[in-house]
């Protein structure tokens, strides 16, 4: 399976950690299975738009940072 989202599945993983979430608590906030949010942190996962900006609010930083479009968390 294609890694396609992998620069997002870094950041995401690199976001949640300095929350001290763990992929359970993401899966339950996201409202999906475990096994779906870590498919998202491995880049395997098309995340939807609005998905995106859920977690880009949660966590304070620009869409544009979590698809590894930028280096600045913000905007």
């Amino acid at each position: 399976m294609e890694k396609i989202m992998e620069p997002f599945g870094k950041r995401l993983k690199e976001l949640r950690k300095e929350k001290h979430k763990t992929q359970v608590e993401m899966a339950q906030l996201l409202d999906c299975t475990d096994r779906h949010y870590q498919r998202m942190e491995y880049g395997y996962i098309n995340v939807p738009s609005l998905t995106l900006i859920h977690l880009a609010d949660y966590f304070g930083v620009t869409t544009d940072y979590l698809l590894g479009r930028t280096e600045g968390k913000e905007a």
